[in-house]
């Protein structure tokens, strides 16, 4: 097994090497594992899940009692109920009691708000628990993914979520969404032998794949443990500990003055002196103050779960209201992660027809079934999807394929004519209608005109078949016209930025997808469009003004980075704190892993709101 334990280190390529040589790294055939050998694995490599942090509710419960306020009021507690038993005169149980009561509330508070908000993320993680078909003792079964090691053949289709790193082996490429992981809009093709990640989806395609790796030694894991590894102490705890400790060194000052003064020049009695400094101690500390913030805080936990927000950690709702910077994931967050057209922009080449015909053709060499996403973005764009299919007759779909690089429909209208409808890849369609090199260079213009905006471009054509038959060659294409492509933002995204900005708070996005469609939802949200690959953060860019620059004033500048894979993301975070040196209060960044979101930031709105009109 000395083998695996180098792949388990990760000493052993396997991204990158011929995929027969993959079957030789990890010890396997193409008729996969059997049951004892994925047993001997999982001792090996664990199992394919993230690494949960098991934690004593005990400790967790004392722990919100571990911190200077509360030290003070355990120092009073024992005060209370030991050193005042003398003089004759019993224990001060009421202080005693008043002081435990006050502790045992507020832990309790904190305690079941973040425990609640822990069962729930821990419920909905188990619902994502995802299943896979994996070949084991040369049987195809469906097993938990969990139980996945390298070496295992599982079979991927339409739908699945990739369960493990995995090599795909012979076959029809796929279509990958791996937006989650990189921030593209649109599903990557891939072909036997790439690599796909855990965590990706599958829209298109069934192939088979060796897993190369999983758990914490995933792509996606490597990212989750990032995240893991981040033990910042927030503002919020700073603070309490800030008074805290001045709390403790002033009534430690009073309590050596007091004990000075009473004992050796006023020679009091001994209850009597304590007395003064129980009441030296609890006077000397805002003893409610705990209480009063656990209670603040659970109101705003539970409004935020209201609005399906889960807060599993109660402090993070002040840092979110304290916050001078919010980085945003653009996919999914600031964006629908759905494509769209924009009529605006649309092109047309053929005479007499008008936007909304192109669309229509486009629509119609789309799928009304089992549609991929750009199939669904073409019959979502029509009024009634029914209309994609509304008064013709359907007689032959030519599907997507990597060759072709286009679909397209041959149906009968309402008068028995026949035609065709394509939609694909510009250069693929230029090629089919022939077109002439005046049509040529327009089509490229708009679409370098796209292509600065960061918009994907489609083509759109058309064709009669005068021979009535499904497999005649019919009439010379037409090239009818050319559609943006882009994944628009949130109807209310653009309103919650700019709140946002006149509440203080400096929005910048975080994106694994290029610049230039960076830049453009930038330019649709008012969020500025002064933006940057990720490598001019790791000092890779190629601009030399880019480099010139501190990382510090490059990032406070930007309104956001490109190109920026999951463990790029802690980065801003870690390097821009000199950035904020001059603040009058010491700031607090909330940089999320492709997570940050709208609807905290509305609420983030909201609060500040009430605390101005407050204050």
């Amino acid at each position: 097994m000395g083998g695996l334990e180098e792949i388990r280190n990760e000493a052993v390529d396997l991204e990158n090497i011929p995929i027969e040589e993959v079957f030789e790294q990890l010890k396997c055939t193409r008729q996969g594992l059997t049951s004892d050998e994925g047993a001997q694995r999982v001792e090996i490599f664990g199992l394919n899940k993230l690494e949960e942090k098991k934690e004593s509710k005990v400790l967790k419960f004392l722990g919100f009692m571990w911190n200077p306020l509360s030290w003070v009021m355990e120092m009073a507690a024992i005060m209370a109920i030991a050193l005042a038993n003398g003089g004759g005169k019993p224990p001060d149980w009421q202080d005693f009691v008043g002081i435990i009561v006050l502790l045992v509330i507020n832990s309790t508070i904190s305690f079941i708000e973040e425990n609640n908000a822990g069962n729930a993320a821990a419920a909905l993680m188990a619902n994502l628990a995802p299943k896979t078909k994996v070949l084991r003792d040369g049987r195809w079964g469906e097993q938990e993914a969990s139980i996945l090691v390298p070496g295992d053949i599982v079979s991927i289709k339409l739908g699945d979520i990739v369960p493990a790193d995995a090599r795909l082996l012979e076959g029809d490429p796929l279509k990958i969404d791996q937006s989650g992981l990189t921030g593209e809009s649109l599903p990557v093709t891939k072909n036997p032998g790439d690599e796909v990640f855990s965590g990706s989806t599958c829209k298109q395609g069934e192939i088979e794949a060796v897993v190369i790796a999983t758990g914490v030694h995933t792509f996606f894991g490597k990212a989750a443990h990032l995240v893991d590894s981040t033990n910042q102490v927030g503002h919020f705890q700073q603070v309490l500990t800030a008074i805290g400790n001045f709390c403790i060194v002033s009534i430690a000052v009073g309590i050596v003055i007091e004990i000075i003064v009473m004992f050796p020049i006023q020679r009091r009695k001994y209850r009597a002196g304590i007395e003064n400094l129980l009441v030296l101690l609890i006077g000397g500390i805002p003893i409610a103050m705990p209480t009063v913030l656990s209670v603040t805080m659970a109101i705003g936990s539970h409004k935020l779960s209201q609005q399906g927000a889960i807060t599993k950690r109660m402090t993070a709702i002040e840092e979110l209201a304290g916050m001078d910077v919010l980085c945003s994931d653009k996919t999914g967050t600031l964006t629908l992660n759905k494509l769209s057209v924009d009529k605006n922009l649309v092109e047309v080449f053929a005479k007499g027809v008008d936007k909304e015909h192109v669309l229509l053709l486009a629509a119609r060499a789309s799928r009304v079934e089992n549609q991929d996403a750009i199939d669904a973005c073409m019959v979502g764009m029509l009024a009634d999807p029914k209309e994609a299919r509304a008064g013709i007759r359907e007689v032959h779909f030519l599907p997507f394929n990597p060759t072709d690089k286009r679909t397209a429909l041959t149906y009968i209208d309402a008068e028995g004519n026949w035609h065709r409808a394509s939609k694909g890849a510009p250069e693929q369609i230029i090629t089919l209608c022939n077109c002439k090199e005046d049509v040529k260079r327009k089509v490229h213009s708009v679409i370098e005109k796209y292509a600065e905006r960061g918009l994907r471009s489609l083509a759109v054509a058309r064709q009669e078949v005068p021979e009535k038959s499904k497999d005649s060659p019919g009439g010379p294409w037409q090239f009818i016209g050319l559609l943006p492509l882009f994944d628009p933002p949130r109807h209310d995204s653009a309103e919650t930025i700019r709140k946002a900005l006149v509440l203080g708070v400096n929005v910048k996005m975080i994106t694994g997808d290029q610049l230039a469609i960076g830049k453009e939802t930038g330019r649709r949200l008012g969020m500025g469009t002064n933006m940057y690959p990720s490598s001019a953060l790791l000092g890779q860019s190629k601009d030399g003004s880019l480099e010139s620059l501190p990382v510090d004033e490059l990032i406070e500048k930007a309104d956001g980075f490109a190109g920026v894979f999951p463990e790029h993301n802690g980065l801003p975070h870690r390097e821009h704190s000199m950035a904020f040196k001059h603040r009058s209060r010491p700031p607090t960044h909330c940089s999320t892993t492709r997570a940050a979101t709208v609807s905290s930031l509305r609420s983030l709105s909201k609060q500040r709101e009430e605390l101005r009109l407050q204050g």
